[in-house]
């Protein structure tokens, strides 16, 4: 296996070109230079795509730099009618120019975006590609998730990403293609919806064949006549009437069952375009106080996971990292994650879809409250929803965490507005997943009430949400971490309550000395694990939660509050870790 696969699992084509790799780089602290056509000069050489504060980059430059810029100079694997530049994420806002003429500018350090460049590729051989990434340290009112504004990474904040941090690469394309897609699954129907959009030359006479199989079997193969630029079907599966043999097509953790498709787009009887993607039949809903899954309850097990390496930073060193990232969660008795504060790697979500992980995606969050923060939240967050909206792995969005972004909920009207309105426009985009408006506390607008509690008493824990009538008790007398769960015109309304942050406990078997963080500390590995299995027993048996969500999946620089050091190495060994979580004898 490559280090770098196909960085688009869900629409593929057989041709592509990885432009990974050594890149000419620079810092721009003066900002010399505006354009590509100035005399820049390139002192140092870059591994993309890895950050520059990466060690993996080759520099490992974590001091503060507002500016870069890449070049590159390619040839061409083969040349077909359209050729298309992509890029995975750059932070936080990149200019690119292919050959000399600007071809892409965008805003947003963690999603796609991509360029046609057919129209700028020289006769000769030699290409050139430069990128300019602007990336303020000091700005607070961009989505930055957890990349720390001072110099040194302090509490819960770690190293900034600065430019290229995702793979950058060429496709190959017809003169009309298929340029995006789109899954839904209707449980009830026992169908999936596919939107298909053409992108190119517009034609008369266009179709698209849809071919769904799984394991070889052929479970539809419809043709559809696009109307303008796209078709928008419901491809109706064949019901066996019979609920075990229907059960069987369906996806979980227990049993992820991925439905392979192909589609084929036709011009008459011309075939033009092909690719590959899959899909799979999976419902997520609320049903009272309980999170389903394909119509039953489902208790959610989940561990909170920061998605950074430490000699890679947010760029995980290789796909088979993220594969073995996916495997060690459910290796430790977890059925899903909520990746905190970061946008994943498409790849990621190729494997947990593969494997059997459920995921929460969050939306990164600013830390200063404005109209231009929270103009670029929502674009940047519409741009996430669209990129992983076909994922079945994924099962929640959560637009704000703890308040970040929106400091006074309690008291400013324009803060709450902003949360409800995140909401509603998720809501809009993707009706089929549950949204969480702001997890932790101060809820308003949400579909799963999550609450954050770092109290270290296993005891105490079991007493504070062990009660009777929850909505006298716990939400209008209590307070975890000092903050009210629902603001005022909010009650809780029955919806399901997950216990979505708790434990933290630090443990740090290879010390040395160096100041660590955490919620709670262990001495040793003995006490660590005893710490947990009591935790979790007193979470798992209260039946008020409809899930957990544990912090956390591995240590994080100076947060050594993980069940696996930052190197993803068992703090004690995995058996009892799964055992644990499953409130299972060993």
């Amino acid at each position: 296996m490559s280090r770098f696969e196909y960085p688009r699992p869900q629409l593929v084509r057989d041709a592509w070109q990885s432009l990974n790799g050594p890149w000419e780089f620079t810092y721009d602290d003066q900002r010399r230079y505006s354009q590509a056509a100035d005399d820049i000069e390139w002192p140092l050489s870059i591994e993309v795509p890895f950050a520059p504060e990466a060690a993996a980059s080759g520099l490992g430059d974590q001091s503060f730099h507002s500016v870069c810029w890449y070049r590159r100079k390619f040839r061409l694997a083969t040349r077909w009618p359209r050729t298309r530049l992509h890029f995975g994420a750059v932070d936080y806002r990149a200019r690119v120019w292919v050959n000399g003429m600007l071809v892409a500018e965008h805003e947003g350090g963690h999603t796609p975006f991509s360029a046609d460049i057919s129209d700028v590729l020289l006769d000769g051989p030699e290409q050139t590609v430069v990128v300019q990434a602007e990336d303020d340290p000091a700005d607070l009112a961009k989505p930055r998730g957890k990349q720390d504004w001072q110099l040194e990474p302090h509490s819960i904040w770690y190293p900034r990403t600065t430019g290229i941090w995702q793979s950058v690469w060429l496709e190959p394309l017809p003169a009309t293609y298929i340029a995006a897609l789109r899954w839904t699954p209707v449980f009830d129907g026992y169908e999936i919806g596919c939107e298909v959009l053409v992108g190119g030359d517009v034609r008369a006479d266009l179709s698209v064949e849809v071919r769904v199989t799984h394991d070889g079997t052929l479970l539809a193969a419809d043709r559809y006549l696009l109307v303008g630029q796209e078709a928008n079907r419901k491809i109706m599966l064949s019901d066996p009437g019979i609920d075990d043999s229907r059960n069987d097509l369906l996806w979980s953790p227990e049993s992820p069952t991925l439905l392979d498709a192909e589609l084929t787009l036709c011009c008459g009887d011309q075939v033009i375009d092909r690719v590959r993607s899959y899909t799979a039949m999976r419902s997520v809903a609320i049903n009272r106080d309980r999170f389903m899954l394909n119509g039953r309850p489902y208790p959610l097990r989940l561990v909170l996971d920061q998605g950074y390496w430490p000699e890679t930073l947010m760029t995980a060193p290789s796909d088979e990292a993220l594969r073995r990232d996916v495997e060690l969660a459910k290796a430790m008795g977890f059925n899903g994650v909520r990746k905190h504060q970061k946008i994943e790697d498409p790849r990621y979500l190729y494997w947990a879809d593969r494997l059997g992980l459920l995921v929460w995606e969050e939306m990164p969050s600013a830390y200063a409250f404005s109209a231009r923060a929270i103009t670029r939240l929502l674009k940047e967050w519409t741009e996430a929803i669209e990129r992983d909206y076909s994922h079945p792995c994924l099962i929640v969005w959560v637009a704000f965490n703890e308040s970040w972004g929106v400091p006074n909920l309690t008291a400013m009207q324009a803060h709450r507005n902003a949360v409800e309105a995140l909401y509603h426009l998720t809501r809009m985009l993707d009706s089929t997943r549950p949204v969480i408006g702001n997890d932790g506390w101060e809820a308003s607008a949400t579909d799963i009430l999550g609450i954050h509690d770092y109290d270290a008493d296993p005891d105490r824990l079991r007493q504070r949400y062990e009660v009777s009538d929850p909505v006298r008790t716990l939400f209008d007398q209590r307070r975890p971490g000092g903050r009210i769960l629902t603001l005022d015109g909010f009650p809780h309304r029955g919806q399901p309550i997950v216990l979505t942050e708790f434990g933290g406990v630090a443990y740090d078997p290879q010390a040395g000395g160096r100041s660590t963080w955490g919620y709670a500390r262990a001495a040793d590995a003995p006490s660590f694990m005893a710490h947990y299995r009591a935790l979790l027993k007193a979470v798992s048996e209260t039946s008020m939660f409809s899930g957990f969500c544990y912090t956390q999946f591995a240590d994080t620089f100076q947060e050594t509050n993980g069940l696996l050091t930052a190197d993803r190495t068992p703090k004690v060994p995995l058996e009892q870790i799964h055992a644990a979580t499953r409130n299972a004898p060993l």
